[in-house]
């Protein structure tokens, strides 16, 4: 039944939604969705759905998951900083696809469980940072990849920078009802590239939390 839920979502919403690398819907089909998400919400893992994870933030929708990794172009030998973890399945495709993962959220919990889940599906070229990642990570860049899990309003300032020569730079932009996925490539020392990819409306950023009391 799951493996027959798994099909129809690959095939149904993401599919139709442009992701056609067969790379990708390959890993989609292996990766376990349900394993990152909550008991209370298993007859949602494989809906056309936002799933709670806590903090008010969620998991994307399957078809924005899928969209936003095939964006990235990822080749095996990448390293990439994934600003934030939230459920930690977005990290888990990265981590399949590329040579290693850097993965930054403000909320340690996020970060706590998205390493338990990582070692039971052996995932073992990811490391982890609780903060704010609109900073980035300079002590582990330059950055073949770097992605955003979360909208921002803007560009965060100083990421390009942290990129490598060829590297990209994924983020969403703007303010509901009007967001859109952009793409930055770093062309040289100097330049930079950016395209408008799609409309993609999704949670935004946490990136600091209040004293007394993110991703995605």
């Amino acid at each position: 039944m799951i493996e027959k839920k798994r099909f129809n979502m690959i095939e149904q919403q993401i599919r139709t939604w442009d992701v056609l690398d067969e790379l990708i819907l390959a890993t989609l089909k292996e990766m376990p969705r349900e394993n990152y998400v909550a008991k209370e919400f298993q007859q949602l893992a494989f809906s056309d759905t936002e799933i709670p994870i806590g903090h008010e933030q969620t998991m994307l929708q399957p078809k924005q998951e899928a969209r936003i990794v095939q964006s990235l172009a990822l080749h095996k030998s990448d390293k990439v900083l994934h600003v934030g973890t939230g459920s930690g399945y977005v990290t888990a495709l990265l981590a399949k696809l590329a040579a290693n993962v850097h993965t930054i959220d403000v909320y340690p919990e996020f970060i706590e469980q998205a390493q338990l889940l990582h070692n039971r599906d052996k995932l073992h070229n990811v490391t982890y940072e609780t903060g704010n990642g609109l900073l980035g990570s300079l002590e582990k860049a330059p950055f073949d990849v770097i992605i955003f899990s979360g909208s921002v309003k803007k560009e965060p300032l100083g990421l390009r920078e942290q990129l490598a020569i060829n590297g990209r730079l994924f983020f969403v932009e703007g303010e509901r009802p009007m967001m859109v996925a952009k793409i930055i490539k770093r062309t040289n020392e100097m330049q930079y590239e950016t395209t408008n990819l799609f409309d993609c409306v999704i949670p935004s950023l946490k990136y600091d939390v209040a004293p007394s009391c993110f991703v995605f």
